[in-house]
Order: C-alpha cells, then sequence, then structure tokens
C-alpha cells in the first residue's frame, strides 16, 4: 500500500476541489452473495480506496473540508475477537484514526444516526447516488430529517453533486506512486501473455491458459485479474467479451488474450493475438498488418493535445481502408465511414482511461467535444477487426479471424510512454514467443 501521506494528500486535494461550503460522503459496496452464503471476494470501491487505502467492506468516509474539527471522519466494522476468528483481522474504529488519517471514527451500525448532524448546513453533498439502494435511502433520510429541523438552525444541503465533477477529475491525473504501481501490473501482465503465447498449443483449453496467466498474476504479488480474463480461439476471437472459456484450441486458431494484472488496485489492460501453431496463415498475417499498422501509427499520436476522438478517427479510417483491401467492403473509405458500414467489422471504442478501474474514471469530454489529453493521463489503443465465422458477402479465407492489439499508454509531456511495449506483437516477435 502508499506511504499514509499519499491518501492524505489526495484527501486534501479533494477537499479544495470541492469547498468548504460541501461535504463528501463515499461509501463503500456491499459484499455480494455469490450463491448460498458464500461471498464474492470483495474490491475496495476505487473512491474509497484512493481516498484512504482503506480495503475493508462496510465502511463509509466522510470529508467535511468546512468544518473546525473532524475534518475525515470514517465509519468502519468495529473489533470484534469473535468475528475475526473467522474472517480475519479488522482495523477498528482505532486503526481508522492511527493507521488510515482519520480524525473521528465511528463503527459502522452509527452510520445512520450521525449522518444528518455530519452533513447538516453544507450547501453541497457530494455523493454518487445509484451504487447503493441503501445508503441513498441514508442519505435521503438525513435530509428529509434536517428538512424538519431547519428552524432550530439545522438545515439540509441545498444540492446533491455527483463526485465524477471533483474527484474524478483528480483521479485521471496519474501521479508518480500510481504510474510506478500501472508498470507493476504491468510487467507481471506482460510475463502472462509471453508465457500463454508459449503454452497456447493447438490442444490447451482456452481455461487452462485463463488459469496460467490468473495464477502468474498472484505469484508476482498482484491481487488477480482487474477484469475477467479473456481466451478466445479461433471463432471465439471475434466476440468481444467472451469469457466462457472453455473450448479447446485448435490447430489454425488464432488466439486472442485480454487480460491484465491489478497491482496495488491499479490494473493493466493488455490483448495480443497469436497463432496457435506458431505461425500466422497468409490470410491471418494480412488482417493481423493491418491492425498492428493502424494501431502503431495511433500510439505514435498520443500527446497533449490530441483527443481520443481524433485518435479513434485515424483508426477508424485506416480500418476502413483495410477492410476495403480485404474485400470485405467495396466502395471508398469514405462511403464507408459515412455509412458505418465499417462497424461490421470493428464496433467499439479505440480507447479508454486506465488506472484503478480498467475503464477507469474520468469525463471524455468537455463543452460536449473531446478533451485535449494532457499528461499524467493514462489511456489504451486497442483497434481490431471482427470477422465473423458465418459473416456473408466476405472472402471465406477471412471467416472467423478475430484481431486486437492493445497496449497501455501514459501522456507524458512529450508525447506518451508505453507501459506495455515490451509485450511482442510484431508478427516476427509474436511467431518467436510462440515457439518458445
Amino acid at each position: 500500500m502508499f506511504d499514509s501521506a499519499v491518501f492524505a494528500a489526495r484527501r486534501d486535494a479533494y477537499m479544495r476541489a470541492i469547498g468548504p461550503g460541501a461535504v463528501a460522503v463515499v461509501r463503500s459496496l456491499p459484499e455480494r452473495l455469490r450463491n448460498g452464503d458464500a461471498f464474492h471476494p470483495f474490491r475496495q470501491l476505487s473512491d474509497l480506496f484512493y481516498l484512504t487505502g482503506f480495503v475493508e467492506p462496510d465502511t463509509t468516509l466522510i470529508l467535511r473540508p468546512g468544518a473546525e474539527t473532524d475534518r475525515v471522519v470514517m465509519f468502519v466494522r468495529p473489533r470484534d475477537p469473535d468475528m475475526e476468528v473467522w474472517d480475519g483481522r479488522r482495523a477498528g474504529v482505532e486503526g481508522a484514526k492511527e493507521v488510515y488519517g482519520a480524525d473521528a471514527a465511528h463503527p459502522a451500525a452509527e452510520l445512520s444516526s450521525k449522518m444528518w448532524e455530519l452533513i447538516a448546513n453544507c450547501e453541497e453533498v457530494h455523493y454518487s447516488l445509484g451504487l447503493d439502494e441503501d445508503m441513498d435511502k441514508q442519505i435521503g433520510r438525513a435530509i428529509a430529517y434536517l428538512r424538519k429541523t431547519e428552524k432550530k438552525g439545522k438545515r439540509p444541503p441545498r444540492a446533491v453533486v455527483d463526485p465524477r465533477a471533483a474527484l474524478h477529475e483528480l483521479r485521471l491525473r496519474k501521479q508518480p506512486e500510481e504510474l510506478a504501481a500501472l508498470r507493476k501490473a504491468s510487467e507481471i501482465s506482460i510475463e502472462a501473455h509471453l508465457l500463454a503465447m508459449k503454452t497456447g498449443r493447438p490442444g490447451v483449453f482456452e481455461h487452462e491458459l485463463e488459469a496460467l496467466i490468473n495464477y502468474t498474476f498472484r505469484r508476482h504479488g498482484g491481487t488477480g485479474p482487474g477484469y475477467t480474463t479473456i481466451v478466445g480461439a479461433g471463432e471465439n476471437a471475434t466476440i468481444l467479451h467472451y469469457i466462457e472459456n472453455r473450448c479447446a484450441v485448435a490447430d489454425g486458431d488464432l488466439v486472442l488474450v485480454d487480460a491484465g494484472c491489478e497491482y496495488q488496485h491499479y490494473t493493466a489492460d493488455i490483448t495480443r493475438t497469436w497463432p496457435a501453431s506458431g505461425r500466422f496463415t497468409p490470410p491471418q498475417r494480412r488482417v493481423y498488418e493491418i491492425v498492428l499498422a493502424t494501431q502503431v501509427s495511433a500510439i505514435e499520436m498520443v500527446k497533449p493535445g490530441v483527443t481520443i476522438d481524433e485518435i479513434h478517427d485515424h483508426c477508424v479510417r485506416n480500418l476502413t481502408e483495410g477492410m476495403i483491401a480485404l474485400g470485405l467492403l467495396t466502395g471508398t473509405a469514405e462511403e464507408r465511414i459515412a455509412d458505418l458500414a465499417y462497424k461490421k467489422f470493428y464496433m467499439h471504442g479505440t480507447s479508454h482511461w486506465l488506472g484503478l478501474d480498467v475503464h477507469d474514471a474520468g469525463a471524455y469530454t468537455r463543452g460536449g467535444k473531446s478533451r485535449p489529453l494532457e499528461p499524467g493521463m493514462v489511456i489504451t489503443i486497442e483497434p481490431g477487426l471482427y470477422i465473423a465465422a458465418d459473416a456473408a458477402d466476405v472472402p471465406a479465407e477471412l471467416r472467423g479471424i478475430g484481431i486486437r492489439i492493445e497496449d497501455d499508454v501514459v501522456v507524458t509531456d512529450r508525447g506518451h510512454e508505453v507501459l506495455t511495449a515490451a509485450c511482442p506483437k510484431r508478427i516476427e516477435d509474436i511467431e518467436a514467443a510462440c515457439r518458445g
């Protein structure tokens, strides 16, 4: 975990951003049942982790920048020796103050009785409505109670504000410690992809490669995958979010692996596509070369001032010209872009923010227009072509080919840094990696 000073600086920055008239309420999401009485592994809400580093469930952070005392208040699970025997140690109220920087801390069960006092007389409550129905109701009840006490000097806030307006802007620009975590996540992910390329011969099952990848993440200190690992062989590679991973790899298949390790809560996001036999067939090679050339040229565009929309438009044009050259489409690139015909084979965006979440926080537009990139932002570049096995009116030898190539890119003062550059993607390097 980062030094506690990192989280204190983040809280201070957030409180400055919302101003002394506001109060922020950040609540962990509830634990979720998997089946019976077994729960899914708990993962802290990224906003709460960003501000505290606290990873336990049933936690609420309340920030009060205008308060004279108790500006940082936490509600946490209290220490409970009996429960800790079953579920592990807790920081408790004492740990919330001594380790995690709270000015005041209370048992989680007291949140509903104290909420109204903590938000009384503020101008705005910064809170994410719609994520947790129970917490939405608690906020609503506190506001309703304060309406009844206004004559006694305790009035409700004037507005509830989406925290994306301030908090997610802070998360969007990565600080050095965040970039270090992303570099480590990328390093581990690269090793996992290389092992998959080396191991993924015909006859191996997709789930075996998934297990190898996820094992590699954990072996090197990651918490596991930052999102469900995708291993799609053959025509499964044409399904964008294929996660069943239950089929055997066949001779002649391309294998698309989209997998990223989560390290210190920050996730990498890499996609590579490679031939199970160790060598691309001529049709596979033609499609791959188009995607690779598009991706490399798109990465070269990344610098301050350029927009994600400009990068995407570049990829759409290059890929559409490639589709026409392959015989997937007819006419001119302008015509096929205008009528959106290209979306039959390239239907997703080229980039997204990356950080604590694989699709990380931060607005993509300002004033209705795509926002310019700035130093510290981290994006993916991931063009692809997906030709369904039953696609009509396309060359038969191209059917069932799905290719995506994805790297993680930091915007720097002078251009960019590719965090995942060491993961092979040139044809000769891919084939060499597959041969092991």
